[in-house]
């Protein structure tokens, strides 16, 4: 009933709104992290940037498993890593367990980024 009165040209829409980012975890992002994947050799990246903003720049190094190479960037919020290609594109959504990310990338393959 109340967000009847929200339709319109020029009414806001739920689409339009966009909440703040949830704080970020307690667990420093900078630094070298290694990602594994079975039956792959792993892989290193370089994250650089600010925990407490949630975002930052990733640089790979070679042999990444499946489409890690692409890896460009990184945004955390609350327990969720998120790991985007050069186009800001997600490549996969890990959820930190203790010290390391655990998922699953695209295909079914299970993923850990650990120090």
């Amino acid at each position: 009933m109340l967000l009847a009165g929200c339709s319109g040209s020029k009414g806001l829409s739920l689409g339009d709104f966009t909440p703040e980012p949830a704080p970020a975890a307690s667990v420093e992002m900078a630094g070298r992290w290694m990602v594994s994947a079975p039956d792959a050799p792993p892989c290193g990246m370089t994250f650089s940037g600010d925990t407490a903003k949630g975002e930052g720049k990733i640089s790979p190094e070679g042999g990444c498993p499946g489409q890690f190479y692409k890896s460009r960037g990184w945004a955390l919020v609350q327990d969720t890593l998120v790991i985007k290609d050069h186009t800001g594109d997600a490549l996969v959504s890990l959820t930190l367990q203790g010290d390391r990310f655990v998922g699953t990338a695209p295909g079914g393959i299970p993923i850990t980024l650990s120090r």
